[in-house]
């Protein structure tokens, strides 16, 4: 059961979405912490699951976000010396990557809007991703990728353009680099965000956001049912590891 639950934000418009959802709905307490606005991480002993969102910094962009070395060490006493769950997303599975010695770097090509990925054999046998489609259509905002996993970690997921998808170490740590955890009311918000929408067109083209926003209302029942997929999974192959023990 998780009872208190802790959540590293780092931005105002990547907070955690329907992962807070899912974790309000076990009945646990949410702490979010805003890194970017220098709010300290607290003592981590008294979490049972650790979230981390996604974000427009990179994760070797220490001089600009110096909070970054204390997110990244945060991130790696938790997933190295406690036995808890984890889950990130996009930046979320980049600063876990580095946190266990893997490599991050520019990717060949950014992904941008809804795209495709596909379950790798191990995904399709994992039980992390059971109950994911074979191919699945998800929200993609990146322009770094994973370049090396960290040891013992398993590829689950793929896209023509990036290899690491939704990658899984041990059986307590999930990330994706995809976003399953928005919700209707976020991407409604990125129209009055200008940033947001000068970033989209400078990916996708003109009139990026439009795009975006009519695909989103058909797909969000699927991004929910997934988020929820590999939510619950962690949370109960960590039952089933420890029922075992």
């Amino acid at each position: 059961m998780i009872r208190r639950a802790l959540a590293f934000q780092h931005m105002d418009d990547e907070p955690p979405g329907l992962f807070g959802d899912f974790l309000r709905e076990q009945g646990a307490e949410l702490d979010v912490v805003m890194l970017h606005r220098g709010e300290a991480i607290p003592a981590l002993a008294p979490y049972d699951f650790l979230l981390v969102m996604g974000g427009a910094m990179d994760v070797w962009e220490t001089d600009t976000h110096p909070w970054l070395v204390d997110e990244k060490a945060a991130i790696r006493e938790w997933t190295v010396n406690r036995n808890r769950p984890f889950f990130g997303v996009c930046l979320g599975l980049q600063l876990l990557t580095q946190a266990l010695d893997g490599e991050v770097g520019l990717a060949s090509a950014a992904e941008v809007g809804f795209g495709d990925v596909e379950l790798s054999g191990q995904g399709l046998a994992h039980p992390m991703t059971r109950g994911l489609q074979p191919a699945l259509r998800v929200m993609q905002w990146h322009h770094a990728e994973v370049t090396r996993v960290p040891a013992g970690a398993e590829v689950l997921a793929s896209s023509a353009t990036t290899n690491v998808q939704i990658m899984s170490v041990g059986e307590d740590i999930l990330a994706t680099q995809f976003h399953s955890e928005l919700k209707p009311a976020l991407i409604e918000r990125w129209a009055h965000i200008p940033q947001y929408l000068e970033w989209l067109d400078a990916a996708m083209g003109p009139n990026a956001y439009e795009r975006v926003l009519a695909e989103s209302h058909l797909a969000m029942p699927r991004v929910e049912q997934m988020g929820r997929i590999m939510f619950e999974n962690l949370i109960a192959n960590r039952r089933v590891i420890r029922a075992a023990a």
